[in-house]
């Protein structure tokens, strides 16, 4: 599982609470004494798999160090409905003034766990891998790709520097697959991975006859994918990818391909129903 750096964290948490508590929690203030305190609790509305415990205990810590926060139960664990998932003790104002930053973590993280987690158990007995993309919310990819990852998937490249994927824009630019991975591999260390999208059989075999590590097969129908998968022969991985639904994910797995990857982890999952409540 990738880990978050805690500096970048506190970042990311900051940024969120400028946002939402500005120049103070004007109602918070107006109602609730300096030296209340109270204990409150993190419900969980619905069955899913939690993710962003961490997070949310930063939220609050990030407020007032000497909250307490109490965990009752694992990240990555399938919870049902009702389930109560922490405990927090402290200044009700620090409560009520993270309350709201909190759960939109948990409930984000925990939607892309949950989804993801489905998404896994469909093409887990047939080896194959569940794939993240780039298709993150802005300065929250390092969370998003950190939930794929609770949820059972696996992270794709994290960002433009770690990994070459050419992609069909870079291939036009270039006039060709085999221009494009020239240029790159004139460029760049053989260290780096090379990728390529393709869009139909015959930029299959053209990728294949450049020994590139990994095909992606783009927006092919199944009965593409499968000649795909014949013409490259375990000579490459192959990932397949482009507008992958859950119903399709058993159908493409049995094809014999390496890696789903599914925008959708991402970019339009829905939220899990958490919320707190004082006790």
């Amino acid at each position: 599982m990738i880990s978050i750096p805690h500096h970048l964290l506190r970042k990311i948490i900051e940024k969120a609470l400028e946002e939402d508590i500005g120049f103070g929690d004007i109602t918070t203030e107006s109602i609730v004494p300096n030296n209340f305190y109270t204990k409150a609790c993190i419900i969980v509305k619905e069955e899913g798999v939690i993710a962003g415990i961490p997070v949310a205990e930063e939220v609050f810590k990030f407020l007032d160090p000497s909250i307490i926060f109490s965990p009752k139960v694992s990240e990555g664990e399938k919870i049902e409905k009702g389930k109560i998932i922490a405990e927090i003790y402290g200044r009700a104002k620090t409560i009520l003034s993270g309350e709201r930053t909190a759960l939109n973590f948990l409930q984000r993280l925990s939607g892309i766990a949950t989804f993801t987690n489905y998404c896994v158990s469909l093409a887990k007995p047939y080896n194959v891998k569940i794939l993240d993309t780039r298709k993150t919310t802005p300065l929250l990819r390092i969370l998003e790709k950190y939930a794929v990852k609770v949820g059972g998937g696996e992270n794709h490249r994290f960002a433009l520097y770690d990994m070459v994927l050419i992609k069909d824009n870079h291939i036009k630019i270039a006039g060709s697959i085999t221009e494009a991975i020239r240029r790159v591999r004139e460029n760049l260390s053989s260290v780096y991975k090379i990728e390529v999208e393709t869009e139909n059989l015959e930029q299959v075999k053209e990728a294949l006859e450049n020994n590139v590590d990994i095909i992606m097969l783009d927006n092919m129908d199944k009965e593409t994918i499968k000649r795909a998968v014949e013409i490259i022969n375990k000579k490459a991985l192959i990932e397949v990818s482009g507008n992958i639904k859950p119903e399709d994910i058993e159908d493409i797995a049995k094809l014999g391909v390496n890696f789903i990857s599914m925008g959708k982890l991402t970019h339009s999952v829905k939220s899990l129903d958490i919320s707190l409540e004082i006790i």
